[in-house]
């Protein structure tokens, strides 16, 4: 019975001693002989490279920790991330191994931005996207270090998503128009794209006044002379009075057209179609009623050049020559094939 006793206790004894003599400590329990040789404690870095032999030959896998050795990882010296004989006191944080050169300014998960592979980052755009600025425009081809300033070049400061602070000096050095002076705006995107490629990409809200169709111009700098833009008049004519002075087909001036362009036209280029709206209530329908798509021109009514107090009827109706008209009209009183009588009883322009 003593010698029973005995035996029992010289095996806990000896496995005591055993495990206070492993060197990686309690939590690696693994056969010494799958990763040591007899000749040596030293491991062959070959016998790492072969996933599948180690496998089968029951050897530690650095898969059960949660950290792969994948990429460069694979390549590196056990010791340079195990410094002592514990493994498990390892880190795997990067910042652990890896020195921050970015000195905290983008956090301390490196791979946020690199991969085990390499260094170089090929996620920018995610990047700046997932943080609220997406790189659009001239923007996907600035050079980092245009915004993040920093001495070594690899510090990423947050530096905000307001236009104006990268374009600070832009804004205060813009003299046509200045925008100082003429109290812009400091957020770019009010009158600027941001997926454009320049400053001429308008974005302004120019609702007070449309800037459709002829209007739809990008030079600024047509209708605001100075650098105060509230200078600019609403008046066509105050743009356009060259254009009135000039219109030939009809003579604007001779004429005695009214300088108020939208009576007549509107903002499609080249000044036509020209409708002249108010023609139906205060003359004759020419946009509505029987007229309405038979003209191209005043000159087709008004055929006397310059006097558009004349107006003619027959030229247009010609093909109801004057016995077939003098015929349906052989009721009426007084005709005369005249323009002048046609609109004396056809006012509205009705059959």
């Amino acid at each position: 019975m003593n010698r029973s006793r005995v035996l029992v206790l010289f095996i806990l004894l000896t496995a005591v001693l055993v495990s206070s003599q492993n060197p990686h400590g309690d939590k690696l329990q693994q056969d010494c002989a799958a990763c040591h040789q007899a000749e040596g404690w030293d491991i062959p870095f070959s016998l790492w490279q072969d996933d599948a032999l180690a496998d089968k030959e029951g050897r530690f896998q650095h898969e059960t920790t949660g950290f792969v050795l994948d990429g460069q990882h694979r390549q590196v010296d056990c010791r340079a991330c195990h410094t002592t004989l514990v493994f498990s006191e390892a880190s795997a944080d990067c910042i652990s191994c890896h020195t921050d050169m970015h000195r905290m300014t983008v956090g301390d998960d490196c791979r946020r931005c690199h991969t085990t592979e390499s260094w170089l980052v090929d996620n920018i755009m995610e990047l700046h996207f997932d943080n609220g600025f997406p790189l659009l425009g001239a923007h996907t081809t600035a050079n980092c270090n245009a915004c993040h300033l920093s001495e070594s070049g690899l510090e990423f400061h947050r530096i905000g998503n307001a236009c104006i602070n990268c374009h600070n000096a832009d804004f205060a050095s813009t003299t046509n128009p200045n925008h100082i002076a003429a109290g812009y705006s400091i957020q770019c995107t009010d009158c600027h794209r941001a997926d454009a490629f320049d400053w001429s990409a308008q974005n302004i809200a120019h609702d007070f006044f449309p800037l459709t169709q002829g209007h739809e111009i990008m030079d600024c700098r047509q209708c605001h002379q100075t650098s105060n833009y509230s200078d600019a008049s609403p008046v066509c004519v105050s743009c356009h009075l060259t254009d009135y002075q000039t219109a030939q087909n009809p003579n604007h001036q001779a004429s005695g057209f009214p300088t108020d362009c939208a009576l007549c036209h509107t903002t499609a280029p080249g000044w036509r179609p020209a409708t002249f709206v108010n023609h139906d209530e205060q003359f004759f329908p020419i946009n509505s009623g029987n007229h309405r798509g038979e003209w191209n021109a005043c000159t087709d009514c008004h055929t006397t050049p310059g006097n558009y107090s004349l107006f003619s009827c027959i030229d247009c109706h010609e093909h109801n020559n004057q016995s077939e008209l003098a015929r349906d009209h052989r009721d009426v009183n007084g005709y005369v094939f005249q323009s002048t009588a046609c609109y004396a009883c056809h006012p509205r322009g009705e059959e």
